[in-house]
This record gives structure tokens, C-alpha cells and sequence, in this order.
């Protein structure tokens, strides 16, 4: 198991278990910018960068701070410590412990000395707003809105526009399912994903569209000019049951 050798400032620390931390790199998204190309950049996976960040899709923001290599600790095995316990603490499985120190087993031992790799918590873009593929964004304590209609629980600000809105799915004959900006719909049906005229609401946008709720502005379309939207639903049912609407759409980043 790796070792940490300790100085007079650390020494201290050693009652609570640690012995010493690096701080995880971090990368501010672009406009533009895309997980596969980020991940290349810093020489790592998407999958490590989904896991370091906690995301459940593809999809980033400018402004979105992401973890792009993981915290390191070294914690001091104590009495009475288990690996599931420390895991519990440290928010890691105890899998990735076991994987990281190169365990064989569960067993440890007071005095051994364990890293710990975490991501942290990547920082939200301004306004608090958050990944529209797994949930809405909460502003200031309201009552909740029902799940199934995605309604915000508070009205957003921002550029307002009423547009015609289609919808669309990737589960079609000759469908990539990748979007303009690099988003895999195919591998995640979840994500909330327009189709837009870059002209009229810039790629990389978060938008609130009514009827839809929050999605990221990440595709586009060449039937999709002007004041047209086209909506991303995983279905081809849901797509057609979607049909043909006037919506209004409004631009919050």
C-alpha cells in the first residue's frame, strides 16, 4: 500500500486519521467544449470524468467547473475502522478503495495507510443551475411541482420567444444519435436536448421550454430555422405523440 511520509505539519493531523491531501485538478467548460474533448485533453475517460463529477449524461455547460483528475488522501487505518466504514465517510465504494491500494481483501490493519481518490463536488454554472437530464433546478424554498409535467418550481429570467417546437428521437434508421455538440442521445435517453437555429438561441444555451422543461440547447437541424425548436424524446411514440406545437421558450444562460 502506498506510503506518505509525514512532517511536523502533518504529524497533528494523524489523531483524525489523515495524514496529508492533494487537491484535484479542475476544468472550466467552454462553449463548445465537449466530455470526450476534455477528457482527452487531460489525458483521462469520460467515464472517469462522469464518475469524478457525479454526472448521469453527457451533457456540460459553459461556465460548469469539472473535477478532471480526482483528490487524493491518505488516511491512517485506526482501531475499530472497517473499509465499508471508511468508504461511508469518504463518499467512495469500497470497491475503488480496495482497487486504488491494490487490496486483495477487506481485511486492514491500524497503522495501514490508505488513499482515498475522490472528484469532489464539481461547482454548478451561475444561477445554480443543474444538469436538466437528471432534475430541475431549486430556487428558493417553494412548494414542488409535479415531476411528471417537469414544471419549475419557480418561473426563470431571461430571453423569452415563442417558437414552434417539433419533436425528434435517435432511435431511427440511419440516426447517429450524436448532436451537434457531441452529446450521445442513444446511450443516454434521459438527456432534455433542443434542436435550435444557432442564429436565434446559441448552442450550449440552457433554455426553459414550456411543456418540455430545462434542456440544453445542443443540437441542430436543417429543417430547424428561425423561430423552430425541435425537442429530443426517446421514443418514437412520444415524438409523434409531441407532434406540432407553439411553445414558449425562454433563454436562461
Amino acid at each position: 500500500m502506498k506510503k506518505l511520509a509525514l512532517t511536523m505539519g502533518t504529524a497533528a493531523m494523524l489523531s483524525a486519521g489523515f495524514s496529508g491531501q492533494a487537491f484535484a485538478d479542475t476544468h472550466q467548460v467552454k462553449k463548445g467544449d465537449t466530455l470526450w474533448g476534455i477528457a482527452q485533453e487531460h489525458n483521462t475517460t469520460v467515464d472517469q470524468l462522469k464518475d469524478w463529477n457525479k454526472l448521469n449524461s453527457d451533457l456540460i455547460y459553459p461556465k460548469q467547473v469539472l473535477t478532471v483528475s480526482p483528490e487524493e488522501t491518505t488516511y491512517i487505518v485506526k482501531k475499530g475502522d472497517t473499509l465499508f466504514k471508511i468508504s461511508q465517510a469518504h463518499g467512495v465504494s469500497v470497491k475503488d478503495l480496495m482497487n486504488v491500494n491494490g487490496l486483495s481483501s477487506d481485511l486492514i490493519h491500524p497503522g495501514d495507510s490508505l488513499t482515498i481518490k475522490t472528484g469532489g463536488n464539481a461547482i454548478a454554472p451561475a444561477k445554480q443551475e443543474i444538469d436538466a437530464a437528471t432534475s430541475v433546478p431549486a430556487p428558493a424554498p417553494q412548494p414542488a411541482a409535479p415531476a411528471a409535467s417537469q414544471q419549475p418550481a419557480q418561473e426563470p429570467a431571461g430571453k423569452e420567444m415563442t417558437v414552434t417546437a417539433t419533436a425528434y428521437t435517435a432511435n431511427c434508421e440511419g440516426c447517429s444519435g450524436i448532436t451537434a455538440t457531441g452529446v450521445n442521445l442513444k446511450e443516454n435517453p434521459s438527456s432534455k436536448v433542443i434542436a435550435v437555429d444557432p442564429s436565434v438561441i446559441p448552442l450550449g444555451s440552457k433554455v426553459y421550454v414550456e411543456g418540455y422543461g430545462y434542456a440544453t440547447a445542443a443540437d441542430t437541424g436543417s429543417a430547424i430555422k428561425g423561430n423552430k425548436i425541435d425537442v429530443f424524446l426517446p421514443s418514437q411514440d412520444q415524438a409523434v405523440q409531441w407532434g406540432v406545437k407553439t411553445v414558449n421558450v425562454k433563454v436562461v444562460e
